[in-house]
Parts: structure tokens; C-alpha cells; sequence
């Protein structure tokens, strides 16, 4: 039971979200119809129960499932779409592969073969970790795999660093590898799946192929170098530290695990081979870390033993994401993502010959699309409405929707990425303390990286 005096500004945004949904319901709007009036209080109350992390993100998803079966809004196979999903199994995949390099202590081996380089200050080793993970933004395709194979590392130097679960020091290297397995990756085409949406979408729907090249001559010097840049000083602030003397355990953990490390880099290496060459395989990447997670956990070959596995799978997380997935699906299904799509171009200032305002007002459409929808669904959602948007602001229909990935590359809360949340999860800390910095850099990018990116759009003439 709350009291008042424990009441925060979370339970104040919720209660407004529970009214404003109440309100939804009850009123019903004639564009929406009954269920679509019942559909979008469920979606809002969902969001704000995510959003506010006032209770569990699992419990979130099974209200918002149970609510949907209940209510007849839609079939279960829709509802339950997200465990079907390739995401889901790669975080399964994920869980599995980040158990047998702790299981082995190939962490503790790889951290300190990398942690004389960057332990020097705290600053050096928060920029170290974000460049490490850029770079290997080119290599592998999956933001989950890249946080699978970075954040074990990552708390295994937390430990040679003397920062304890909690401490400002461990919390700050679990924030840098999320943001830096995920937020670059949004400038590279094939580096994450929302741009493959958009890329796929755009193929279907448009006719409209994507350059490699362009796309990153378009987005990487302001969404992946200024803002990475901008993301470590945000991190910087937030959570300052210094970097102190090892852990008692650091070097127990290091000798304790020999034992097969041998296998799980042979397996590493040939998972993350198959994951740089997808393009000339065409295996998904959920399916090729589903065969390394197979091998670690077979009798006699792997490395993780089934008490392993039941502590490395968490469930709790899994319904999450699959909420976060139906979510998406639901939105789409249920005609609310092209009317709220619909709704906001209706208000906003566009019109040919103000480049300016178009480009800030399409950014804004992205970006709020991303938190109803989720990152992932957002492409799906807009890219039909190019060529209306296209006609309205004068723009070419690929510069349209190269705006997009401005705006849902811009992520006010974890719950839009998926692979946010597990990277935070592997960590071990808490998701609040990357609220903190998403909310940051959500605004920072708004206020001040959305204008940079307008101004190199016109240097480079596509305005």
C-alpha cells in the first residue's frame, strides 16, 4: 500500500494515463469506433505501466494479453505473435551464449586482455567500451549479439575496476554498452532490425532500394559519431566514478573457469562468422545464434549445464519483450498506428518550401510513433503514408523516409528496444538507471542533434 508521502511523479503520470485511457473508453471517438476506443486505453494503460516501471514488465504484458483475449479485440494468435518472433529467440539464444562465456570465465580472460588499454580513467574506459561497440556495429548484425558478446566483458572489467553491483561505476559501463550496442547501429542499414523494417517496407510498398553508402554518409555523422559522443557524456554525468583496485573476486572468477573456454570461442568465432556474412547466407540471425546456443548446451559438447541455463533464461524478460512485440502487432492489426500516423500529420505544420519545419514535424511523427508502436513497428506504420507526406512537405519520397530513422532512432524509454533492456538485464542492473540516460539523450537529440542533422542534410543537398 502507497502512502501519499511515498507518492512520486511516476504515480502521478500514471494516474493521468489511467484517466486519459478511462476517458478513451468511455467516449469512444466516432474515427475510432468501441473496440478501437477499448483498444487504445489498453495500449496507453500498457505503455504508462512500462513506461513508469511502477510494476514488473512482465506483469504489463500479461495484463495487456489477457485484456485483449478478454475483451475479443483480437485472436490469440495475434496477441501471442511475439514469441513467435525471430527477436525473441535470439534473446533466448543470447541468454544462453552470455551463460557459457561467464560459466568458463572467457569474460575474466577477454577483460583482462582489454582492460590494461582502457583502465586508466573512468572516462577512457566509458569512450573505450562505446567505441568497441560501434565498431562492431559494421561486424554483426544483431544488436542483441553484440551485447551478448560485449557486456559480459564489460562487467568482468567492472570488476578489475573495483565497481560493485549498484555502484555508479558498474551501472555507467552497463548504460555506454547498452546505448552503444544499440543507438549507433540505427545509421548502419543492416545493423538492426528496425532499419530492415524500414528497408523492407520501403522495397514492398515503394519500389525503393536503399544504398548502403548513402544511408551512412546520410545518418552515421551525427546518429553515430555526435551522438555516441554526446551518449558518453551523458553517461559521464549521470554516474561518475573512479576506477579503484580489483574486486576479491576477480581473480578467484578467473581462475575458476578454464575449463572450455576452448569451445566456446571456436563457437563464437564461427557464430559471429555466419553473422558478418548473413547478406551472402541469407540464414536469419536469430536462427544462426539458435545453433550456438544448441551446441553449448549439448550433453557432453557444451558448456552450459541445465542449472545453468534455468538461471540464465529469464522469463520475466521474455514476456516483456513478446508484450513489446504483440503490442506493435496489435497497434498495426487494429488500424490505431495509420490513424494516429493520420492524426498527427493533421496537425502538423507541413507544407512544400519549409524545409525546415517539415523536417523537424516528420522527425516528431517518427519519433512519437516509436513510443506507441515500438521501435521496431514504426517503419511499417509510416512508410505507407510517404507519398501523402511526400506530396504535403514537397520532399522526395526517400528523403521522407530517411526522416524516420531521425525520429525512431530517437528512444525516450527502454520498453521501444528490445535490445536495450536485455543488454541492461545481462548486466545485472537495475533498467531505471537507463531511463535516466534515454530520457537524456532523448531530449538532447530534440533540442539540439535534430538541428545538426537538418543542417548536414542540406550541406549534403537532400533538402
Amino acid at each position: 500500500m502507497v502512502t501519499l508521502s511515498q507518492l512520486t511523479l511516476r504515480h502521478f503520470i500514471l494516474a493521468a494515463v489511467f484517466l486519459i485511457a478511462t476517458g478513451v473508453a468511455i467516449v469512444s471517438p466516432p474515427a475510432l469506433g468501441p473496440a478501437g476506443s477499448v483498444t487504445l486505453a489498453i495500449v496507453l494503460v500498457t505503455l504508462g505501466l512500462w513506461a513508469t516501471a511502477l510494476v514488473p514488465g512482465y506483469f504489463a504484458s500479461l495484463l495487456l494479453f489477457v485484456s485483449l483475449l478478454i475483451a475479443g479485440l483480437q485472436p490469440a494468435p495475434l496477441v501471442f505473435s511475439g514469441f513467435a518472433s525471430a527477436a525473441v529467440w535470439l534473446i533466448i539464444s543470447g541468454f544462453v551464449i552470455g551463460a557459457a562465456i561467464n560459466a568458463t570465465g572467457l569474460d575474466g580472460r577477454l577483460a583482462a586482455v582489454i582492460a590494461p588499454l582502457l583502465t586508466k580513467s573512468y572516462p577512457r574506459l566509458i569512450g573505450g567500451l562505446m567505441l568497441a561497440s560501434m565498431i562492431l556495429g559494421f561486424l554483426m548484425p544483431s544488436s542483441v549479439g553484440r551485447a551478448v558478446v560485449m557486456v559480459p566483458i564489460g562487467m568482468a572489467i567492472a570488476d578489475r575496476c573495483g565497481f560493485g553491483k549498484g555502484s555508479n561505476g558498474r551501472i555507467g559501463i552497463a548504460a555506454i554498452l547498452a546505448i552503444g550496442c544499440n543507438m549507433p547501429s540505427f545509421a548502419i542499414l543492416p545493423a538492426n532490425i528496425p532499419n530492415m523494417v524500414l528497408a523492407g517496407s520501403a522495397e514492398t510498398i515503394l519500389g525503393i532500394h536503399f544504398s548502403y553508402t548513402v544511408y551512412l554518409l546520410l545518418h552515421y555523422p551525427v546518429l553515430g559519431i555526435v551522438k555516441s559522443v554526446v551518449a558518453g557524456g551523458v553517461v559521464l554525468a549521470l554516474f561518475p566514478a573512479k576506477v579503484g583496485e580489483p574486486l576479491g573476486t576477480t581473480a578467484a572468477a578467473a581462475l575458476a573457469g578454464k575449463a572450455g573456454q576452448g569451445k566456446v570461442i571456436v563457437i563464437l568465432l564461427v557464430t559471429l562468422l555466419f553473422w558478418m556474412t548473413d547478406s551472402l547466407h541469407g540464414i536469419n540471425s536469430a536462427w544462426i545464434g539458435l545453433a550456438a546456443a544448441v551446441l553449448l548446451l549439448a550433453p557432453r559438447v557444451g558448456v552450459v549445464s541445465p542449472p545453468a541455463f534455468k538461471q540464465s533464461i529469464d522469463f520475466g524478460l521474455l514476456l516483456f519483450v513478446a508484450g513489446a512485440l504483440a503490442l506493435g502487432a496489435v497497434v498495426n492489426a487494429s488500424g490505431l498506428g495509420g490513424k494516429l500516423g493520420a492524426f498527427l500529420t493533421s496537425i502538423l505544420p507541413l507544407s512544400p518550401g519549409h524545409d525546415a519545419a517539415n523536417f523537424f514535424s516528420l522527425t516528431f511523427l517518427s519519433f512519437v510513433t516509436g513510443m506507441f508502436t515500438t521501435v521496431p513497428s514504426a517503419p511499417a506504420v509510416l512508410t505507407p503514408m510517404t507519398g501523402d507526406l511526400a506530396t504535403l512537405t514537397g520532399y522526395s519520397a526517400m528523403a521522407v523516409l530517411m526522416t524516420q530513422v531521425v525520429g525512431f532512432s530517437t528512444v525516450l524509454f527502454p520498453y521501444q528496444v528490445g535490445p536495450l533492456v536485455v543488454a541492461m538485464q545481462l548486466s545485472g542492473e537495475k533498467l531505471d538507471h537507463l531511463v535516466k540516460v534515454t530520457v537524456s539523450l532523448a531530449l538532447i537529440t530534440l533540442v539540439v542533434l535534430v538541428p545538426i542533422d537538418f543542417l548536414w542534410w542540406k550541406a549534403l543537398g537532400w533538402l
